[in-house]
C-alpha cells in the first residue's frame, strides 16, 4: 500500500512539473530525466541495480512518454508493466481466505518430527504420533508418513541400524594406524620415519628417525608405544606389507591383545588417514626446510607433531584438536601469535583480558 501511494505522489509530481507545455517538449523533458537517472544508475557499480525509487520514477514516467520513445528505458516495456501490475497488485491486497483441507505443518513441528526420525530409528509412524502428542503437538500418522518420506527417511524397519558414518565413527575408537615415510636430507641420505596415528582422535605419535629402520629398531619402538600406555585401550593396528614389518614387531602388539591387519597389496587407500597425515606432514613442513641429519629430522618433526597434536584443527574432528584445551579465554582479549620452527608454522592465542 505505501508503494502504491508513493507511486500515485510521483506520478502526480511529474504531471504538475511537466503541466501547460507542449506535449512533444514533455515529452523530451522526462526522456531526459530518465537518461539522467540511467547515468545515476549506472554509477553506483559495473551491473544495472534498480531499486524501488528507481523503479518507481521508471514506472510513473512511462505514463507521460510515448510507447516509440520507451527505448530510453533500460528495461524492456513488459518489464515496466510488469512493475506497474505489480504496484497494482500491492494496492488490491486482502487477507487470503483460509484454504479448504488439513493445514500445513508448520516448520518448527516438522523439525521435531524429524529429529524424532533420526534419533530414534525404531520409532514408527504411530509411536512417533504418540510422542508428539505428550509434547502437546497434534499431527496425524499419514502426516508424519508424508513428512519423513520426502526427506528421504524410510519405514521404521529399514531405518533400523546405524549409519555408516556412525558404524565407521565408532569403531575407529579402537584403531591405530602405522606408517613409514622417508625424508632426503642436504647430503642425500635417506631416514626413515615411523608414526602411529589413533584413528578417533587424529592424535599422532612420532616413533622415531633412523637410517637403518631394521627389526630390531621397529620392535624396540612397538616396545616403547606400549610402555607408555598408548595401547590400553587399541584392538586393532593397520599396516601395509613393508618388509620392515617384520615378525617381533607384530607379536609386540598380539601381546598386548591388539589385533595386526595388513592392508591389501597397492592399496594406499586401505590406510588412508595414516597416508593422509605423511601428504600433510611433508606439505606444511618437510617441503620447505632443508633437513641436515637425524637428529635435526627429529626435532623438527618433534616441533611439528606437537603442532600438529595441540594447535591445528581438523576437519575430521569438526576443525577442533586432537587434544582439546581444558581452558578458554574471553572473546574481548588479544590475539598473540606464536611463532615455531622459525616462523614456518604460526599458532594463535588470545590472551586473558
Amino acid at each position: 500500500m505505501l508503494l502504491s501511494l508513493v507511486y500515485f505522489v510521483v506520478r502526480r509530481l511529474l504531471r504538475l512539473l511537466t503541466a501547460g507545455g507542449d506535449r512533444a517538449d514533455v515529452a523530451r523533458d522526462v526522456e531526459i530525466l530518465v537518461l539522467r537517472h540511467q547515468l545515476c544508475v549506472l554509477s553506483r557499480g559495473r551491473r544495472l541495480r534498480l531499486k524501488r525509487r528507481d523503479r518507481i520514477l521508471f514506472v510513473a514516467a512511462s505514463r507521460l512518454l510515448p510507447r516509440e520513445l520507451w527505448r530510453c528505458f533500460p528495461v524492456s516495456p513488459r518489464t515496466v508493466l510488469r512493475w506497474h501490475r505489480e504496484l497494482v497488485r500491492r494496492k488490491w491486497t486482502y487477507q487470503e481466505r483460509r484454504r479448504p483441507g488439513r493445514p500445513r505443518i508448520s516448520e518448527e513441528v516438522a523439525g521435531l518430527v524429524l529429529r524424532l526420525a533420526k534419533e530414534n530409528p525404531r520409532w514408527g509412524y504411530p509411536r512417533i504420533q504418540g510422542e508428539l502428542k505428550k509434547l502437546g503437538v497434534s499431527v496425524s500418522a499419514s502426516a508424519i508418513r508424508t513428512l519423513l518420506r520426502s526427506h528421504g527417511l524410510r519405514p521404521a524397519p529399514r531405518r533400523d541400524g546405524p549409519s555408516w558414518k556412525e558404524f565407521l565413527a565408532a569403531q575407529a575408537a579402537g584403531i591405530i594406524a602405522c606408517d613409514f615415510f622417508c625424508v632426503e636430507t642436504v647430503w642425500l641420505k635417506t631416514a626413515y620415519v615411523l608414526s602411529f596415528l589413533e584413528l578417533s582422535t587424529r592424535k599422532v605419535h612420532l616413533a622415531g628417525v633412523t637410517a637403518h629402520p631394521n627389526s630390531c629398531w621397529v620392535t624396540q619402538q612397538a616396545r616403547n608405544l606400549a610402555i607408555e600406555g598408548h595401547l590400553s585401550e587399541t584392538h586393532f593396528l593397520i599396516h601395509d606389507r613393508d618388509a620392515k614389518y617384520s615378525g617381533p614387531f607384530d607379536e609386540v602388539f598380539r601381546s598386548e591383545g591388539v589385533r595386526v591387519v595388513r592392508t591389501p597389496i597397492r592399496a594406499p587407500n586401505a590406510n588412508a588417514v595414516a597416508e593422509r597425515f605423511v601428504r600433510t606432514v611433508r606439505r606444511e613442513c618437510l617441503d620447505h626446510v632443508l633437513v641436515l641429519g637425524e637428529r635435526h629430522l627429529d626435532r623438527v618433526l618433534a616441533e611439528y607433531v606437537r603442532h600438529y597434536n595441540k594447535e591445528r584443527p581438523h576437519r575430521g574432528l569438526a576443525l577442533q584438536t586432537p587434544e582439546p584445551k581444558l581452558t578458554s579465554h574471553s572473546a574481548g582479549g588479544d590475539v598473540v601469535r606464536t611463532s615455531r620452527l622459525g616462523g614456518l608454522i604460526n599458532e594463535y592465542q588470545r590472551r586473558a583480558a
